[in-house]
């Protein structure tokens, strides 16, 4: 079990001094440098050790991108908390990096210093990405890679008179929008810093190796922006060049250099250092650091068990996002090496390991494109790729970047391109990063004209299913869009306990599967991840006597005009599924109901509220869970 919190916070955050410096003093005394050098040391220490505490628990945590950007916040803090020349939010475009806003929050008093060794955890206010109005102290909600800056530009626009500081890095700077945002700022003299955290790391790697030729300090100069390189451990520069900005009229980046975790044995340099520091590690760290109580409490804590039996559902689970990566490799090796290369090209958004695409490079590297944190750019190169008939253009992100390439879907569609897209982390499910990672709008790219439109969305229930999904669907022409979750899936079994999709399942685009048949009961319609947790409801329910059919709609926007006959003629029809509610099946299914004169009572479950945190809690916390489920078909059932 998790420990409880500890009544003292075991690195003594008492020993912080805030400082307050003022800008128009270019260089540190030798007193004001050894309190920040101090300063810098405590709050790195904290931000390994409050990471660390997730690391055994399964929830992630980014340690190196807070760890590192710890000197430029406090100069930020600093520079704040001595006049109001300065707007007073370390604004933060990297969202990932939120330990040091939630210590940041510690130290100005918002939240208690224990709170932070429940960081990640459900209903602790402390998300993988900073939310305002959730957390004590937090000024702003980061959401994703790269959409910051050109907020900010707004906020330098309502506040002409102080400088705003935005904490960028070099995949950041990536994102279109930022080049954008520079022509802005520049255009317009708006009073934007701009600190860059230029580590050479990203997720998947190090874009010197990958996008050779991206260079973040080339390409803002190349935008007109006035900008100064530093190194950005040498502390007393880095003060001098973010004085200089806040006196200088206008937009200023400065772009720091460092190795990513610098200091830390065994991740300094290394793109693992972008994820969770391990507990090993960070104990190291924390005892050579003379943290003995903080390295201790680490060795106490145990990941919780989390598994939780579904009935109708097997034991084993599998990762369906990798499930994908080795289904297409196993497609391709069908494939002579001349026709590979000759009609697929896999392209990757520095998110291969998360959605199952790096299987496909280490098999097949010569069709493989490593490319970075850029999702429009890598979309339209794929279905350019897929332009001509035969050809296949593979892509892969999160299902919440979706949203970011609609017009893109668009224009492919418009010009006949061939694209199987793999969009991981759909729903909510084991989703710490909380709300602006949640994968909601998936049906948005379902946004064409529906004459001769051949676009497809599908939603695998588990391993086996997203195994024929794939081998049926790789050589179908137009756009494919085939979505998987964070979170492992346990197998959808028959009533005789058998596999519904293995041995002999043949996979049929467009057609719902009836999962618990019915004769006269009402049905809940379902898919994904939540089709395991129907199964289970429907299990209970049929032992309190209330018989319920439960369909499988692995194809999202096609109608099964047989399947939706057969609902409509029941007495009730419940979705459920993990997307929004507002826009997700549910939102058209009652529309397809209505269309072909069905009326049974209908209604339809999914996410309509903020994330609460943690993992496997999601579910419940949006209502979505088994017995969560039976209560909204009790409750239908009453008002018939």
């Amino acid at each position: 079990m998790t420990p409880s919190t500890p009544p003292i916070f075991p690195i003594d955050l008492g020993a912080f001094v805030p400082l307050a410096l003022d800008p128009t003093q270019r260089e540190l005394t030798k007193t004001q440098y050894e309190q920040l050098a101090s300063n810098i040391a405590i709050c790195r220490d904290a931000i390994v050790f409050i990471t660390a505490t997730a690391a055994p628990k399964g929830l992630g945590g980014h340690t190196g991108g807070p760890y590192d950007i710890v000197p430029e916040v406090l100069i930020a803090d600093s520079f704040m908390r001595s006049s109001n020349r300065v707007f007073p939010a370390y604004f933060d475009e990297a969202g990932h990096r939120v330990a040091i806003q939630y210590l940041m929050s510690t130290l100005n008093g918002h939240l208690p210093a224990t709170q932070l060794t429940r960081y990640r955890e459900a209903y602790s206010l402390l998300p993988g990405h900073p939310e305002l109005g959730l957390t004590p102290g937090i000024r702003f909600s980061s959401g994703r890679l790269g959409h910051m800056w050109p907020y900010v530009n707004g906020v330098a626009m309502a506040h002409p008179d102080q400088a705003v500081f935005c904490f960028g890095s070099d995949g950041s700077q990536m994102e279109g929008n930022d080049a954008e945002a520079a022509r802005l700022a520049v255009a317009h003299k708006l009073n934007v810093k701009i600190i860059v955290d230029d580590n050479d790391v990203t997720i998947a790697g190090h874009p010197s190796q990958y996008i050779p030729g991206f260079d973040v300090a080339r390409t803002l100069t190349g935008h007109g922006l006035d900008v100064r390189v530093c190194d950005g451990e040498n502390w007393r520069q880095l003060y001098t060049l973010m004085a200089d900005a806040v006196n200088t009229v206008g937009p200023v980046g400065i772009i720091n250099k460092r190795p990513m975790a610098v200091g830390i044995d065994g991740l300094e340099g290394n793109h693992n250092a972008h994820d969770v520091i391990k507990a090993d590690l960070a104990i190291k760290y924390l005892e050579q650091r003379g943290h003995t109580a903080a390295a201790k409490h680490l060795q106490t804590i145990q990941k919780q068990p989390s598994h939780i039996s579904y009935r109708g559902s097997s034991e084993d689970v599998d990762s369906n996002r990798n499930v994908f990566g080795h289904t297409v490799v196993e497609i391709l090796r069908d494939m002579t090496s001349t026709e590979r290369r000759s009609k697929v090209r896999v392209i990757d958004s520095d998110l291969e390991g998360s959605c199952g695409l790096s299987h496909i490079r280490e098999a097949f590297d010569d069709i493989y494109v490593k490319s970075g944190v850029m999702e429009r750019g890598n979309f339209s190169a794929a279905a350019g790729f897929g332009m001509d008939a035969g050809r296949q253009g593979i892509f892969g992100t999160f299902s919440a970047f979706l949203e970011m390439i609609i017009s893109e879907i668009t224009m492919a569609r418009l010009n006949g391109s061939n694209v199987l897209a793999h969009f991981s982390h759909a729903g909510i499910d084991d989703m710490a990063d909380n709300t602006c990672h949640f994968g909601l709008n998936n049906l948005f790219a379902a946004n064409g004209l529906s004459h001769g439109d051949s676009t497809r969305l599908y939603f695998p229930a588990d391993g086996l299913q997203m195994q024929a999904v794939v081998r049926t669907i790789f050589q179908d022409p137009g756009l494919r869009f085939v979505f998987s979750t964070r979170s492992k899936v346990p197998f959808i079994q028959n009533t005789d306990g058998c596999n519904m999709f293995g041995e002999g399942y043949c996979f049929v685009p467009g057609r719902d599967e009836i999962v618990r048949d019915t004769s006269a009961g009402g049905w809940i319609v379902s898919f994904g991840e939540s089709l395991y947790r129907a199964l289970d409801a429907v299990e209970k329910l049929r032992d309190m006597g209330i018989e319920v059919g439960l369909i499988n709609k692995p194809t999202l926007n096609l109608v099964d005009e047989a399947m939706i006959r057969r609902v409509g003629y029941g007495p009730f029809v419940l979705v459920v599924e993990s997307l929004n509610r507002d826009t997700g099946l549910g939102s058209r299914f009652g529309t397809w109901l209505i269309e072909r004169g069905y009326h049974p009572k209908y209604t339809h479950l999914g996410t309509t509220q903020e994330g609460c945190g943690g993992l496997g809690e999601q579910f419940p916390h949006q209502g979505l869970d088994s017995d969560s489920i039976v209560g909204q078909i009790e409750q239908l059932i009453s008002d018939m």
